[in-house]
Order: C-alpha cells, then structure tokens, then sequence
C-alpha cells in the first residue's frame, strides 16, 4: 500500500500544473475508485486534499449531467451574489446615483462626489451590506461610467446669431475679392519666462530629461510671455509678438502695425484696406476705448481703411486665429525660453528687439513669423 501511495502522489505532482480544478477531482475520483472502499481517504492523504473533494470527483463521474466544457463547476455554484441575497441592493444604489435624485433634498450624495467608496457608505447607512468592489460591478452593469463634464449648453442663442456670421463672412469675401488682407487676432496663452514645465514632449537622450523647476511661482526679474497672433486668413501664414509686460490695446495694435510693415504692405501692394476679426473681449475687445484709438492712428499713419469685426458674444471659439499658432510642440523661443507650438506650422526666429515704453506692454517684445512650408 505504501508503494501505491507514494505513486500515488507522484503522479499527481506530475500532472497537477496541467489540470483544472475539475479534471483534478475527477482524477482523484477515478483513482479513488480503483483502490475500492476507503479508496477516498488514501487519495486524500496521499495527495494532501480533503476526503470530501475526492469524494466529489468520484460522484461527478456517474453525474448524467456533467458541468459545460472549460467550467469547473456546475451553474449556480459558488457564494451568491450581493444583489440576490439583497433584492432591494440595486434599487437603492439606482436612487442614489440617479440624476434625477441629484435635486432631491434628501439624497444623501446631493453635495458629495459620487465614487464607489462614498456610494458604499451610503448604502452601508441605509443597511445595506455591500462594498465598493461590489458597487462599481454594480455600477457597470447599470450601465454607468467615470466621465467628466461636457460643455453643451451654449445658453441663450440670439435671434439673430446666423445673420451676423453671415455678415461677417459677406465682409472677409469682399475684402478678399478686391484683394485686400484680411486677419484674425486673438491674444494666445500667457507664458511664465524661465525654466518651467511646458506640455508636450520633444527628443531627448534615454533618461536624460529636461529638468525644469519644481513649482511655476513667477520669476519677478523675467516676467512672463504674452502672445499676441496675426493671423493672415488668405495667406494662411501667421505673425507673432510676444510681449513682457501687459496685454494691452497699444500692444495688440502694435503687433498689427509691424505685421501691417513686415508682411502685409509687401503681400499686399495697393490695398487701401484692411478687415480684422476679433473676438470681443481682451486688448482688442468691442469696448475698449484705446483699442479704437490706436486703430486709427494706425489708419491715419498707413491710409488704410481699417474695419473691425467683432465676433458675437460666446463664439470666440469659431476665430480662424484661435489656434492656428499653437498646436504640438517642441519649438523653441531662445528669448523666452518657453516652448511654442505648432500643429501644421513651422516656428523660427526673426528677430528680437525692444519696443516702445515697457507700460505699453511692449518692452523685449519678440517677433515670430509662421508660415506652413518653412525650410526642414
């Protein structure tokens, strides 16, 4: 017998890793059944499992039924899920994370996030026994997922939104026909000056990155970078000035004036006109009454008939000069030291020259030109 159950247990630690749960009880069963009666206790002792589960493997040989395929047990084994032992589990997590409950001044999550461990809590305070691995499989099969806000109310719409875009687009098509430029402004992302962290990622050797400061507090003797973008809409090309101090009206007006000499008198010899798209807030907003000042003295230094189109409140998004200069980085700006971006356009330097009074917002303002087809 000793000899028997020492090949006994051999075998079984030979053919244990290959063997699922179910084919090792019937393994043990059929083994069992060949030593005849208390053939399930030798097994078990010599295979070091439970007399019961030999027993098991050797009832499931005789089962007219057997368990599917690829499944170790038969259905309905196994400890019972949380909603079936709690029927009224699910409703009440329903309650809970329900929009509709979400005004209800009763609901206990009115003002508290909503997360698996706080959704557990809760449901533990109404008697409920569940946990938070429970409540996100419940959550899951309820159809419920992490998302974030989406910005889809636009509010009111004016009676008359479809019009003034249609309006706008009649006046860039004149100018456009008679050969006169047409731009669109808009003041891009501040920029702190100095060795800060700025999104994207460029080439570098293996674990060697760029180190940059722990914390983005301001460099009181550097500043910060303001961009202001000209951008040409039949020309698709672009111009940029960055400016270190303030974002004023002088400054916007400024960066049109030099974009107007370096670029614009030369693409566009003869033109006595000139439309600019904006939106309405900021340096170059509706209201600003220095913004409308400087427009005119450039219009009477230049003798360009200046018009300026405001887009309606709320559609600033719709700027074809929005994003054009910004989009995926790396490009460098030596003088800043911050990282420019862009998506289809290529950055290089021109120049870097101070300009009027620091107030204006315009001291060591630096200039860019983009243009799609640079040189590699």
């Amino acid at each position: 017998m000793a000899v028997a159950v020492d090949s006994l247990s051999r075998r079984f630690e030979a053919l244990r890793p290959h063997l699922n749960e179910r084919q090792r009880r019937l393994w043990l069963g059929a083994e069992a059944r060949e030593l005849g009666p208390g053939g399930a206790g030798v097994v078990a002792a010599a295979v070091g499992v439970a007399a019961d589960t030999v027993r098991r493997g050797r009832a499931e040989l005789d089962d007219p039924a057997p368990a599917p395929v690829g499944s170790s047990r038969k259905a309905g084994g196994g400890r019972k899920r949380a909603e079936a032992h709690d029927p009224a589990l699910v409703a009440a997590l329903e309650q809970l994370v329900d929009p509709d409950s979400r005004g209800d001044p009763m609901s206990p999550l009115r003002w508290t996030s909503k997360s698996t461990r706080t959704l557990a809590t809760a449901l533990r305070e109404r008697g409920h026994q569940v946990s938070e691995f429970v409540v996100r499989r419940l959550l899951k099969a309820l159809g419920y997922s992490l998302q974030a806000n989406v910005k889809t109310a636009d509010g009111r719409q004016h009676p008359d939104r479809d019009a003034q875009f249609g309006y706008l687009n009649d006046q860039v098509k004149a100018h456009q026909d008679e050969g006169c430029p047409v731009i669109s402004v808009d003041t891009k992302k501040k920029e702190l000056i100095g060795n800060y962290r700025n999104s994207g990622r460029e080439w570098q050797p293996t674990g060697d990155p760029t180190q940059v400061n722990v914390y983005d507090f301001i460099d009181t003797d550097l500043g910060k970078a303001i961009p202001y973008g000209v951008y040409d809409l039949a020309a698709n090309t672009g111009w940029v000035g960055v400016g270190t101090d303030h974002d004023t009206s002088a400054f916007a007006v400024a960066t049109i004036a030099r974009w107007w000499d370096a670029v614009g008198q030369g693409a566009y010899p003869g033109a006595g006109k000139l439309l600019i798209t904006a939106d309405g807030g900021g340096s170059n907003g509706s209201r600003t009454r220095l913004w409308k000042t400087e427009l005119a003295a450039l219009a009477a230094r230049t003798g360009l008939t200046i018009t300026v189109c405001h887009l309606p409140p709320g559609t600033s998004k719709w700027s074809r000069g929005r994003d054009r200069p910004h989009g995926r980085p790396p490009a460098r700006i030596p003088t800043c030291g911050t990282t420019a971006s862009g998506s289809c356009l290529r950055f290089w330097l021109r120049s870097a020259r101070s300009g009027r009074d620091a107030s204006h917002g315009l001291a060591g303002a630096t200039e860019l030109r983009i243009c799609p087809s640079a040189p590699r």
